[in-house]
């Protein structure tokens, strides 16, 4: 009898092995992190031909673009390449545009699903990491964990992409990373480290002639500090520490009642919480100030159908500055409550602007006059499912970006991308000061300095220490210094850097080689070539800055605009006021191919009104024209389509932009080439 139970033991461990070896999950490229770089890698790796698994720590894909941060970042949009504007296209047949920068979150959350269903993608929803395993240099194969049921499984693969918010893969596979801010002293820097200038004060107006007191008890430093300072003694300027710019969430919020959530009382509501900015608004009151809720306190970015992406504005907002210190390093139990946290900070905010009776009726019945938009996020109480973390851990890669990439003082020589935004710091502590003899509360933290064109990315900072990983490319949490990453954190780049990422991952496969010796020009012409991975051409700008023009009549040179490249001030325009001004801009010689062609409407200043049409001639390869008039009505900052183009029919060579005697101005700043070829997902 003893015998027969060994041996139906043996059965069913036998049978259970078979199970689990039958149940191994093995994929060419695993991606850990449902962000939208982490979609827009899955999506690439599929076409690419890789077998590949997304895993979400969430239940929904897209990150911050599907949670609430609609108003899109980016400073200039030409940097934005391949799959990540195509993403924003899509959104624009949305809307019935070319291209939508702004957009709400559950079309965006729709989309994001639509390039996984277009590629099937394996994905593993609500799926977070518990060990990696290395062997030398290669990472093995990692372990997650169901955050419903406590199940877990393991995954192997043969590249694998950390495309959390939080670098939760780097940091399991060992590779150096660091949290916090460096001093400027560690990369040569200006703006890293403490930053404590006049005009970052509490109150953020450097011309306001008042302060806010930090005590419970104004006067009295015996009676504390009011919620939220630190009573921490401040580091000098350009000193390094671990403390992080604050986070906060992206809110989608509306006044269409129809469509309409009351902001409620929250549990444990507590009114001191916000004493400082009552404080600040009782003083902005007191000096006659006009109190409205877009001024000072809340940036209400309009989006489409009546909503908003809002985001933190002025001294105090919806930035929980300090109180995001430990999450990068947490548990998950404790950065469910830090998210927690910071909700319940935003819903009090919500509920003290619109409901404390000490504030300014105007104020409060502004606020009141909006509402938690009621088709959004409907399985979270209409509140954003994901957390805007600016930062968390960052790699110390093969290349570190720093200040001086961003300003063009020093160039990688392997760039694979574009980033084009201002070096952008919140704040990151909240501290007291002495001005004048008195004691007054200051924000310490933020930087905003821009005006530099879009600077190349570089593809090394996107790998480890090659001693250290050989087949792990991190496309968010990069490797870059607290400030230039500042610039760099944008959402469209981050898809960018996963399309990046995942076409570099197929070729160390393809190459049986480790993602830091692959071909980075061979990965340079695969970007920009195949840029879409669905048999589009690749995009042809022509743009003011690339020839000379030819011109009949008086055109100059408006101030004010942007250039497409290089973000300078530089758009040709002529007023309107005869017919038959001319200015010649030059097309590729192209002999096949179909194409869009699309004209550009810079965005109107207020002493310039564009004509209401613009009048096109394209001129074939005899030089014979055929005349095109597009409307400008409403159409600043955007692309017209002007006609098709089918080079391999009839090549065109040039289009002029030809006055008609209207009246107004004309733009004549770029054209743009787009395959006519139609793709759905």
């Amino acid at each position: 009898m003893r015998y027969l139970i060994f041996f139906l033991s043996f059965l069913v461990f036998s049978c259970q092995q078979t199970t689990t070896e039958s149940e191994t999950n093995d994929y060419d490229i695993c991606i850990y992190g449902g962000s939208s770089a982490g979609v827009i890698a899955a999506h690439t790796a599929e076409k690419l031909g890789k077998s590949v698994l997304l895993i979400s720590s969430d239940k929904h894909l897209g990150g911050l673009s599907a949670s609430g941060l609609g108003a899109t970042d980016i400073g200039n949009k030409y940097a934005v390449t391949g799959l990540a504007r195509d993403f924003y296209r899509r959104l624009g047949d949305h809307y019935g545009k070319l291209e939508s920068w702004t957009f709400e979150p559950h079309v965006a959350e729709q989309l994001f699903n639509q390039y996984i269903d277009n590629a099937d993608v394996e994905v593993w929803y609500n799926y977070r990491l518990q060990d990696a395993t290395k062997e030398g240099t290669v990472l093995q194969q990692i372990t997650v964990e169901n955050a419903a049921d406590g199940s877990t499984k393991t995954v192997s693969a043969k590249q694998f992409i950390d495309a959390s918010y939080v670098g939760d893969l780097l940091a399991k596979a060992d590779v150096s990373y660091t949290v916090g801010r460096e001093s400027n002293e560690l990369y040569g820097e200006t703006i890293n480290g403490v930053q404590l200038r006049e005009y970052h004060q509490f109150p953020p107006f450097k011309n306001e002639p008042h302060y806010v007191d930090p005590y419970v008890i104004e006067g009295d430093s015996t009676s504390g500090l009011c919620y939220g300072i630190s009573d921490e003694e401040l580091a000098p300027d350009g000193t390094g520490d671990e403390k992080l710019q604050a986070y906060n969430y992206r809110l989608c919020i509306t006044q269409n009642v129809d469509n309409q959530v009351p902001f409620a009382r929250p549990e444990n509501y507590d009114s001191t919480n916000y004493e400082l900015l009552r404080r600040l608004i009782l003083q902005r009151e007191e000096l006659g100030w006009e109190q409205k809720l877009n001024y000072f306190y809340l940036s209400i970015i309009a989006m489409p159908n009546g909503k908003t992406d809002i985001n933190n504005k002025g001294a105090f907002s919806t930035d929980f500055i300090g109180m995001n210190y430990d999450y990068p390093e947490a548990s998950y139990e404790r950065r469910a409550e830090i998210e927690e946290e910071h909700r319940a900070y935003i819903e009090g905010l919500f509920y003290f602007l619109s409901h404390e009776p000490s504030l300014p009726d105007d104020l409060r019945n502004e606020m009141l006059s909006w509402g938690w938009s009621k088709d959004e996020f409907t399985d979270n109480g209409h509140f954003p499912w994901k957390m805007y973390i600016r930062e968390a851990r960052r790699m110390v890669g093969e290349y570190v970006m720093t200040e001086h990439n961003c300003l063009g003082d020093e160039v990688v020589d392997d760039p694979i991308g574009l980033a084009a935004y201002t070096m952008d710091s919140h704040n990151c502590q909240r501290v007291v000061v002495r001005r004048d003899g008195k004691a007054m509360v200051k924000n310490e933290g933020d930087v905003q300095v821009g005006g530099f064109p879009p600077y190349p990315i570089a593809y090394s900072s996107l790998t480890p220490k090659r001693e250290e990983c050989t087949n792990l490319l991190v496309p968010v949490c990069l490797s870059a210094s607290h400030i230039a990453y500042g610039s760099i954190r944008m959402e469209p780049v981050f898809m960018v850097m996963g399309q990046v990422t995942a076409t570099a991952a197929a070729m160390a496969i393809d190459g049986e080689t480790s993602v830091q010796t692959i071909d980075v020009s061979a990965l340079q012409n695969a970007l920009s070539t195949k840029p879409y991975l669905d048999g589009r051409l690749a995009d042809i700008l022509i743009d003011n800055e690339d020839q000379e023009l030819v011109t009949v009549g008086d055109w100059g040179t408006l101030k004010g605009g942007f250039n497409l490249k290089q973000n300078k001030i530089n758009i040709n325009y002529t007023k309107d006021d005869v017919a038959d001004k001319s200015i010649r801009f030059e097309l590729p010689e192209l002999t096949e191919g179909e194409y869009d062609l699309y004209y550009y409407v810079p965005n109107i200043r207020k002493e310039i009104t564009w004509s209401e049409t613009a009048k096109m001639r394209l001129y074939d390869s005899e030089g014979t024209p055929t005349e095109e008039t597009v409307s400008l009505v409403d159409q600043a900052q955007s692309w017209v389509r002007v006609t098709n183009v089918d080079f391999s029919q009839n090549p065109i060579e040039a289009v002029e932009i030809v006055t008609q005697g209207g009246g107004n101005y004309i733009p004549a700043d770029a054209f743009l080439l787009l395959d006519a070829k139609k793709v759905e997902l």
